[in-house]
């Protein structure tokens, strides 16, 4: 068989739903709001391949630094460097 490479490799447990977590997603999660400087959850939502962020930082916290279009733009630390990841709504959690 060839090696492949896609964006999604090794993640057939991390990206899977609870099956009563199934179908679609509220629109609650589409519309969050979030101020610069505020810390989120880095949750990947399977159901919504669009403005997902790398399956690296699924379950990490950062911090939020600005707005791009629907998306947000966040500062992770990764690795003892801090990255900038840009992911939708959808796929953060702010924490509590």
């Amino acid at each position: 068989m060839a090696h492949h490479n896609g964006i999604r490799k090794k993640t057939r447990y991390k990206l899977k739903k609870d099956p009563r977590r199934r179908g679609i997603i509220p629109v609650t999660a589409l519309i969050q709001k979030f101020e610069n400087g505020q810390k989120v959850h880095v949750v990947c939502e399977p159901s919504t391949q669009k403005g997902m962020p790398h399956h690296r930082f699924h379950g990490k916290t950062g911090t939020i630094v600005g707005q791009r279009g629907r998306a947000w733009v966040l500062e992770v630390r990764d690795g003892g460097i801090t990255k900038t990841v840009i992911a939708r709504p959808q796929h953060l959690r702010a924490q509590q």
